[in-house]
């Protein structure tokens, strides 16, 4: 599996949990360093960042793929965007909260959410 983190770095007890939840070995994460010029348009600065990632258009369709998206969430739904036009579909993603009770503040795995799934049951809805 491909983790694809465009947050704050995964620890290893974050990396045991996702390989737990998941069921499956993470055997490659991709630390992206995320920053918005709220200046500029969004959707050349995301695409410009997912440019970077060293997958070729055969592995954006067929990999299995785990994206940690950004915090700001103009940026989340333009890697959601860019992500879902180059595989063809929605990849899961992670939930991270911060951890009950931890000083200072520490995050951890909350869930995988499977959007794809999401979007499937979704469309159930539609009349």
């Amino acid at each position: 599996m491909v983790l694809i983190n465009f947050a704050h770095p995964i620890t290893e007890a974050q990396l045991r949990r996702i390989e737990a939840l998941t069921g499956r070995k993470v055997a490659r994460l991709v630390d992206l360093y995320t920053q918005i010029d709220q200046a500029q348009p969004v959707a050349s600065q995301v695409a410009a960042l997912v440019d970077t990632i060293d997958l070729t258009p055969a592995e954006w369709q067929t990999a299995s793929l785990l994206i940690n998206p950004p915090s700001l969430s103009i940026a989340a739904v333009a890697v959601l965007a860019e992500i879902r036009g180059r595989c063809g579909y929605f990849p899961a993603h992670l939930h991270l909260r911060p951890a009950e009770g931890s000083l200072p503040r520490t995050y951890e795995v909350a869930e995988v959410v499977d959007l794809q799934g999401i979007q499937q049951a979704a469309r159930k809805k539609r009349a």
